[in-house]
């Protein structure tokens, strides 16, 4: 997508600071604390990219969290001038929430964690919201890469399971008790598991991105099957 086919709608990221140990922690085991923060710093790189070729960056804002004056949130809003705001206390709902409510407009919430998502199908959700209050991409796991509202709503992330394959179908369930129309343009999947590392792997060569430091190697992968047939 060339830049002059962005559209010009709000667009929040939410994404912690790159601290070993602190970021992508479920993928610790197979990629170790530094390998994993790594991998955390290059699938948010890849989240901005993808929403600066979907909208202005004027419109873009990155919430951060762990560390708001890290080097890396710097770089980012030096670099191609999106705002950088502090997300508040609270849980991912109240965060999620705090967020959209500072949309002047209708517009769309997403994470780092779903390299899948592209320019395209982010104009497409904001498109959706033309007809529905509310737009989402479920993924596999049972979560949601991308929340896009109308307005801003409390009752949408009030006791959610936030962390568990529930919280989309508990969404759903918010979205029909406010009466809301829902749209899902697209199902996907992300990033949370040593299991999903392959299909990024692969996601990645079919891009000409490179994620990892190096290719996915046989020791990975060994970690990984063990992992499976452990079933931990």
């Amino acid at each position: 997508m060339c830049a002059d086919a962005r559209g010009d709608f709000p667009l929040a990221l939410l994404a912690k600071a790159p601290i070993p140990g602190r970021a992508k922690t479920r993928l610790i085991p197979a990629l170790g604390a530094e390998g994993a923060c790594r991998l955390h710093e290059r699938l948010l790189r890849h989240a901005l990219a993808t929403a600066l070729a979907a909208t202005s960056p004027e419109r873009i804002t990155l919430w951060t969290a762990l560390e708001h004056d890290h080097p890396l949130f710097g770089e980012l809003a030096a670099r191609h001038g999106i705002t950088l705001r502090a997300q508040p206390e609270g849980d991912l709902g109240a965060r999620m929430f705090h967020a959209l409510a500072a949309m002047d407009a209708p517009g769309m919430l997403i994470g780092s964690d779903c390299p899948a998502l592209t320019p395209t199908l982010l104009q497409r959700c904001r498109a959706a919201l033309g007809e529905a209050e509310g737009v989402f991409v479920p993924v596999e796991d049972g979560g949601y890469a991308l929340v896009g509202v109308r307005r801003a709503e409390r009752r949408l992330f009030r006791a959610i399971d936030w962390g568990t394959d529930r919280v989309m179908a508990q969404t759903r369930e918010r979205v029909e008790a406010l009466g809301w129309r829902l749209a899902c343009p697209a199902r996907l999947w992300d990033v949370d598991r040593p299991e999903d590392l392959p299909r990024l792997a692969r996601l990645g060569d079919s891009l000409g991105i490179c994620f990892f430091d190096h290719r996915l190697d046989e020791r990975l992968d060994d970690r990984l099957d063990a992992r499976l047939v452990d079933g931990k």
